[in-house]
């Protein structure tokens, strides 16, 4: 008998996100939305001659896109998770499409304006600040807009510019109605003999079985199932990385990927400086791997035997209960208001626990500033959905703090730091767990999860982010993305990261496919600098105490009122150096020895 999903219908209350926290009916919704359309027309009142007589008219323009972006991020909110926990119901697919077309309105009418405060005189800036204080509220999202001075077009264009963008993001919205709505899953036999649909969500899970037929099949199956539809995600790929450079053109950088990182006010020196320590320290990744083959016993260790924990399962079925128990008392380092915050979302439905049918994959957390964070989960009762389970509520807490401590255009932080309060989160909960267990084998269990985290985030995110990096190139150079190209680029990039011991499968080349983030314009490789970034807090807080932690609370409280490198410097480490990098790989190093002795005591 097959393994089925439930439907959404079928889903128990208790286990679900309170969707009504922000609205109650979806008649209430559709008022907003189109009070917001409403408010959108008006918004063309404010001219260029309006705007720049004086800092008071200034000051009535931001007063009121204040409250149309806190009504505006409430509507996206609920119309957005609406759809994504049922992808295949025509009726939230329809509330999301209205919202992002009122979205792309707005953008398009503020477009220009941007343009005109870009465009004013700095003394000229400076005397409304002097003659009118309360503007000054909204100085640091004035100063953000003028920071990019030099790529901001004329109004006109940015309002052409604007009015494209819903185009532009076509092909990441088919992708995901492909991946998540269209895409007929596979079906595999179990370990009990037992017929299981490969869903995104059971697709590691099942890469972690003891039985080699099962990883085989799991593997081959899945990636056959991307195969067959591998030039229609070429395509897809190809028109999202042509748009990145149409929009990086259109504002005179010269890549793709130096606008994304400017976007967030990152230097580029950044990206190329992740790559070049973890190319510097791939050995680490090599010794892994020629450990994870000798303690496996196997002659070949394929692609689709590098999830499997290296020891058998110590810790057994993890409920989500006790996830949520043993988080809580790992936390606790962070000190009493970071606990009750994180308990108040965990007992008042903030978080979407299991995978029902149509469920988007994976998982995420979603910030609305005048409600409360959503967090998607698809709990799969392992140690793996505990670890994202805490991932995802170090995103929440620094949504809701950032929120709590900044206007509504302050508290949306930059990309760039928005993993390091969720790794921050894993890293403590595996010092907690290594911390209280005795028992060898339970602890060897732990440090290969830890072994895997390093693997996962740091090498195959920046393996992730170089991927992004060549391929954005080769369609700024004029070279088509067919997917025999990204395949064999894909393919010898696994090649390089996992090394000799590991026989790379073929089927490995279309992973690719399967990985959301590629539309998400240069994200990844935050993954890998967040990481480095959250171990050296981590061992802050865990070394030196409340100093530590007031820096890191501080840290969660500074939304973007400060750059996202100054807000990490000031939580104590420097993003723009190779160290906090080459000291995360060290301590990969010293876990491979640790667990290299520990499987001779076992």
């Amino acid at each position: 008998m097959a393994a089925e999903l439930l439907k959404r219908s079928q889903a128990a209350a208790a286990d679900t996100w309170a969707i009504e926290d922000l609205y109650g009916s979806v008649e209430l919704f559709l008022e907003d939305a189109h009070r917001l359309e409403q408010m959108t027309e008006e918004l063309k009142g404010f001219t260029k001659e309006y705007l720049t007589e004086s800092g008071w008219r200034l000051l009535e323009y931001f007063q009121k896109l204040e409250k149309m972006v806190t009504m505006l991020d409430r509507a996206l909110c609920y119309s957005e998770r609406s759809a994504d926990v049922d992808t295949g119901n025509d009726k939230y697919q329809a509330l999301s499409g209205k919202m992002m077309g009122i979205y792309h309105k707005f953008s398009t009418v503020t477009a220009p304006v941007d343009a005109w405060i870009v465009a004013m005189e700095e003394e000229k800036i400076q005397q409304f600040y002097k003659e009118t204080e309360e503007l000054c509220k909204y100085k640091v999202t004035i100063s953000d807009l003028r920071r990019l001075k030099e790529h901001t077009l004329s109004p006109e264009l940015e309002e052409l510019l604007a009015s494209s963008r819903e185009m532009g993001s076509a092909a990441e919205k088919t992708y995901s109605l492909l991946t998540d709505a269209d895409f007929e899953n596979p079906f595999v036999t179990d370990e009990k003999g037992e017929m299981v649909k490969v869903s995104s969500g059971r697709f590691v899970p099942m890469l972690e079985s003891r039985d080699v037929n099962v990883r085989r099949e799991t593997f081959q199956a899945y990636y056959g199932r991307y195969e067959q539809y591998k030039n229609t995600f070429a395509a897809l790929y190809e028109g999202k990385a042509k748009a990145n450079f149409f929009y990086a053109k259109a504002r005179k950088y010269d890549s793709s990927m130096e606008a994304a990182v400017d976007a967030n006010n990152v230097p580029k020196e950044v990206y190329y400086n992740l790559i070049e320590a973890v190319h510097e320290n791939m050995h680490y990744m090599h010794e892994y791997m020629a450990l994870r083959k000798k303690l496996m016993g196997l002659k070949e260790l394929h692609m689709y035997d590098v999830y499997v924990p290296i020891v058998a399962e110590e810790t057994g079925k993890i409920t989500y209960a006790k996830a949520q128990e043993e988080i809580a008392e790992a936390l606790q380092v962070l000190g009493e208001d970071y606990v009750r915050v994180l308990k108040e979302g965990f007992e008042n439905r903030w978080i979407d626990k299991y995978e029902n049918e149509g469920k988007r994959s994976g998982a995420y957390s979603a910030g609305c500033y005048s409600a409360h964070p959503y967090v998607l989960m698809n709990y799969q009762y392992n140690l793996d959905s505990e670890f994202t389970l805490a991932h995802e509520m170090g995103h929440a807490l620094h949504s809701y703090y950032s929120a709590k401590h900044n206007n509504v255009f302050d508290s949306e932080y930059k990309i760039f730091v928005a993993e390091v309060a969720s790794t921050c989160n894993e890293a403590l909960l595996m010092d907690y767990l290594l911390k209280r267990t005795e028992d060898k084998k339970k602890k060897a269990y732990l440090i290969n999860h830890f072994l895997q985290q390093f693997r996962t985030t740091l090498y195959r995110q920046t393996m992730f982010a170089e991927f992004e990096l060549l391929t954005h190139q080769m369609a700024e150079e004029g070279k088509s993305l067919t997917a025999e190209a990204l395949k064999k680029l894909y393919y010898d990039l696994n090649v390089q990261y996992y090394g000799p011991d590991v026989t790379v499968d073929q089927e490995i080349a279309i992973e690719w496919a399967r990985i959301p983030h590629f539309y998400y314009n240069f994200y990844v490789y935050q993954y890998a600098t967040s990481f480095a970034a959250s171990m050296a807090l981590s061992k802050k807080i865990l070394e030196e105490g409340e100093p530590a932690v007031a820096r890191y609370l501080n840290f969660l409280k500074g939304g973007c009122s400060k750059s996202p490198i100054e807000l990490l410097k000031d939580a104590g480490v420097d993003m723009t150096a190779k160290e906090p990098i080459r000291e995360a790989l060290k301590t990969f190093g010293a876990l491979i020895a640790e667990m290299e002795e520990l499987s001779c005591q076992i």
